[in-house]
């Protein structure tokens, strides 16, 4: 068996597995690495794509959608590989890209998970949205890149091609210790879409495992499939797992001082949408709260680290340096 499993999760995806699968089968190194896609109860004609054009690619089926989390979850617990990268369907690789990935974590134990840097698929000057070259979170729960700060997106110009620690890596192109992700409970069912991955990578750091990002690994990410950055659903997703990420990370000694902070900035956020009169972003913000007071109900996790106080990459305040400070790329933070 090999080391690593590179898994796809597809769910009616044929016209992505048809772009990007044939790059992902040429530059993943088959000593090294299985590619495996995971097929979440499709209905379209994405297994027999599979089966007739594409039979070096191992092939787990599922008997209904899983949806992502729960998708990945139980792949990685039914194909049982040392390493594991969650690969999304829409992403292009290089040639050695699982190489380099590979070799950085057999030579680094005390790394449980890393990202490749991460290009814009239509854009391939550019780093993509998500995830960029490597992610952090300021002190108010706040994501953003090297590479990306909110809406501002970076020309890779080799800027930031140095290995580092990183607090996040994204889920589009996801190195992870099998084991590690399974012991640390795998990515969260509940937040259906949008942060899974940073709360999982919070998870991780939080057992003493690094996270990191190594540039010299590149891949081209389409991004943007699923929901427009104006839709409600998206404001609504985004608002509550943050909140929920929040929750189920901090100790009990800060929680509540965190979460207040930035509910108060959630409400600045609401009363500019409904000062532009968008009405229904304004509704997700508010249903996002009132869901979330429901759902912490369920967490009982207790961490003693508080992470956004004792990594000082976490101590920023990223609204203030964007807006108020004018340092919109990373270098200048």
């Amino acid at each position: 068996m090999n080391k690593v499993a590179v898994i796809i999760l597809n769910w009616n995806g044929e016209k992505l597995l048809r772009e990007y699968l044939p790059s992902v089968i040429e530059t993943t190194d088959s000593s090294i690495a299985d590619v495996i896609v995971a097929d979440n109860g499709s209905t379209d004609s994405s297994v027999e794509l599979l089966r007739k054009e594409f039979p070096q690619v191992k092939l787990l089926e599922f008997s209904e959608n899983y949806g992502f989390a729960e998708g990945y979850n139980r792949a990685i617990k039914a194909t049982n590989y040392p390493y594991t990268v969650l690969l999304n369907s829409d992403v292009a690789t290089t040639e050695g890209w699982i190489n380099v990935l590979y070799d950085y974590m057999e030579a680094n134990p005390n790394v449980g998970a890393c990202q490749p840097k991460i290009r814009a698929y239509t854009n391939k000057t550019h780093f993509e949205y998500a995830g960029a070259a490597g992610g952090f979170i300021d002190r108010n729960g706040y994501p953003y890149c090297r590479g990306r700060i909110f809406d501002t997106v970076e020309e890779d110009k080799g800027q930031y091609d140095e290995v580092m620690p990183i607090f996040w890596a994204t889920g589009a192109a996801l190195m992870v210790r099998s084991q590690l992700y399974i012991d640390a409970g795998g990515l969260d069912k509940d937040f259906f879409a949008h942060m899974e991955e940073i709360d999982l990578c919070w998870r991780i750091l939080l057992t003493g495992s690094e996270i990191m990002a190594v540039p010299q690994s590149v891949v081209y990410h389409l991004g943007g499939g699923s929901l427009p950055a104006s839709n409600p659903r998206k404001t609504y997703l985004n608002f509550r797992n943050n909140l929920l990420m929040l929750h189920k990370n901090l100790p009990d000694e800060t929680r509540g001082k965190t979460l207040f902070i930035r509910r108060l900035l959630d409400t600045v956020a609401w009363a500019k949408y409904m000062a532009t009169f968008d009405f229904k972003n304004a509704n997700a913000i508010l249903k996002a709260h009132n869901d979330f007071k429901k759902m912490r109900k369920t967490y009982t996790i207790h961490p003693t680290i508080d992470l956004l106080r004792t990594r000082t990459d976490c101590r920023r305040n990223i609204l203030l340096d964007y807006y108020l400070r004018g340092r919109k790329i990373w270098s200048n933070l």
